[in-house]
């Protein structure tokens, strides 16, 4: 029988998704290049000509070619700066003007954290890794971290490894084997880097024994010391991963070879790495809870809901679940800067779906069995979603618009339940709840800014991206009428018909929307032909069979009474009347 082909990639991918915690990370100079920040080579060749420079020499096209033919040697980073400084100290102040960022360099996005850095963080924040190697000296992993509220312990030195708390003890251990760039005991030459103190071995021992590798940014050249340390090891507990781009250098193939390792041949850091956070995510979103747990949620909120004494229970629930899902929202997986693509589209909206199910079903059980009480706690949930996807506003625009979806989620799926259980004062109560948006001087209503194509992700031309909706008159209230109707039994009970409902929702948001409008300014669209207002309207307006029987609910003397008192039409049944003929008008143009 044949093997399957496993792309090593997701077999890293698994092995950190299924052995949490148990994979270390060996970082070199590569990681910092995206930041701009030089490698050993490019620093240097930049020594090289500044030193040319003194003594005349200004113009040559290839300075390494120039230092061979004058010094009669390679160049070479360790000689050169031990010739130019002698004492650590001055070897760190040659260093420093390479590494901090100035503010020249903050405002054009140089040495500042990477999407590499970043990825690492998410994988720290998720418990994933929890050991890091580096050889670099400079803190940008250490400020990525720390923008997650990650304060990772740092040990740059054998004596801060003395005080350093145990290495089973910490959520993120960080070893900088050539010590930071602000400390004078920084190792840069080959005389410092060809052995390290005795504390330093035992730790790498322990490390490279007990923890997987995934090598990324590290030549495996230099580093004397920490190659020795490598091959000492002889575990084979997990496995070793060495990315590079192009083929491993003979050193490191050695290296692999050693610890029968797999070589991953990548692009850049950057690539590399949040592919692999990415990838690492979809594992446990694809492992997330399943129906019977998510059941169990959506239960114990019915269970609070009745009983006054859980009422700080049930605002804890909603309150952890909305901060999962904004940690997702943060996530690599969801970069704004990211090329726009229609498969990565449709992956994207998957995955908001799947994050944001847990949180729109008891939401929708809370709109179907909760009372006023709750509904200011649904409103706030929405709110905080809605504002933390307003925090983006640079990057690929499909991306930014796209972070709205999970609110609009949460917002239709309480709709839903507060028009199942027919509490229409809170339905019209949550379609014109203010929401503000920084941009804008005066607050909007949520029904303006996340009820179909009102919300900035609402487009139909992106919703027909999705397989299956791409010839569809309505795609994004087809799609949203789909995921809901998948939602359903968590606050929809036994219905005869999910559509009826779905589209009743959306009829009633539409009415609600339509109120930005006064009565005479419609009468007067209205009276003249075939003319109408502006406003959004779902699958409601093609799926005749329903719309009959909306329509007819609509006129129905009972109905109007129950939908003005609750505030819907401007408590104006002739408003209303209005809205009929005009929401036939729009569906007849839609239904074309």
């Amino acid at each position: 029988m044949s093997s399957i082909a496993v792309d090593p990639m997701i077999q890293l991918a698994f092995s950190i998704a299924e052995n949490k915690g148990t994979y270390a990370l060996l970082l070199g100079s590569g990681l910092s290049r995206a930041a701009q920040i030089p490698t050993g080579w490019e620093i240097t060749l930049d020594l090289i000509r500044r030193t040319a420079v003194m003594s005349g020499v200004t113009d040559e096209p290839d300075w390494a070619h120039w230092y061979r033919v004058t010094k009669g040697e390679e160049p070479n980073y360790s000689k050169l700066l031990e010739a130019l400084a002698s004492t650590p100290d001055e070897r760190r102040g040659i260093l420093h003007r390479y590494i901090e960022p100035d503010e020249e360099d903050r405002l054009a996005g140089r040495k500042i954290p990477t999407a590499a850095h970043h990825a690492i963080a998410s994988l720290v924040q998720s418990g994933h890794v929890r050991v890091i190697v580096t050889t670099n000296f400079d803190r940008l992993l250490e400020n990525s971290l720390r923008e997650r509220g990650v304060e990772p312990t740092v040990v740059a030195s054998a004596d801060a490894l003395y005080g350093a708390e145990p290495l089973v003890h910490t959520g993120c251990f960080i070893l900088k084997v050539h010590g930071d760039y602000k400390d004078v005991r920084i190792l840069n030459t080959d005389a410092e880097l060809e052995s390290y103190p005795d504390p330093y071995n035992r730790l790498l021992d322990r490390i490279f024994d007990e923890y997987g590798l995934v090598v990324c940014g590290w030549s495996g050249e230099w580093d004397h010391a920490l190659r020795a340390a490598l091959l000492r090891g002889t575990s084979r507990r997990y496995s070793t991963y060495w990315a590079s781009r192009g083929a491993p250098k003979s050193r490191a193939a050695d290296l692999i070879v050693h610890r029968r390792g797999k070589a991953l041949e990548i692009v850049d850091a950057d690539s590399f790495l949040k592919r692999l956070a990415a990838q690492v995510e979809t594992l446990e979103q694809s492992r997330r809870l399943n129906p019977l747990s998510v059941d169990l949620l959506v239960n114990t909120v019915k269970r609070f809901l009745p009983r006054p004494e859980h009422r700080i229970d049930l605002h804890d629930l909603f309150g952890d679940e909305v901060t999962k899902l904004l940690t997702l929202l943060g996530g690599p997986q969801f970069g704004p800067i990211d090329p726009f693509g229609e498969s990565e589209y449709r992956l994207r909206v998957r995955r908001l779906e799947s994050a944001t199910e847990t949180l729109a079903r008891i939401s929708g059980a809370v709109g179907r069995w909760g009372a006023e009480s709750e509904h200011y706690l649904m409103l706030d949930a929405i709110r905080t979603l809605d504002a933390r996807a307003a925090e983006v506003r640079s990057g690929n625009t499909a991306w930014i618009n796209l972070r709205f979806y999970p609110a609009v989620l949460v917002f239709y799926a309480y709709g839903i339940a507060l028009t199942r259980s027919e509490r229409w004062r809170e339905l019209h109560s949550l379609c014109v709840a203010p929401v503000f948006r920084e941009l804008n001087n005066e607050p909007s209503r949520l029904i303006d800014v996340l009820f179909l194509w009102g919300w900035p992700g609402g487009s139909d031309e992106l919703w027909k991206m999705m397989e299956g909706y791409e010839r569809r008159k309505t795609p994004l209230s087809d799609h949203l009428c789909d995921v809901m109707g998948g939602w359903s039994s968590s606050f929809a009970s036994i219905t005869p018909d999910f559509e009826l409902l779905f589209e009743r929702f959306e009829v009633l948001g539409s009415l609600a929307q339509f109120e930005l409008n006064d009565e005479v300014s419609i009468r007067a669209v209205l009276e003249t032909g075939n003319d109408f207002a502006f406003m959004p309207v779902g699958r409601t307006a093609w799926h005749n069979t329903t719309k009959a029987q909306i329509l007819r609910d609509l006129q129905a003397e009972p109905q109007i009474k129950r939908l003005t008192e609750a505030g819907f039409a401007k408590s104006s049944a002739g408003f209303l009347a209005l809205f009929l003929i005009n929401f036939k008008r729009v569906s007849a143009r839609i239904g074309w």
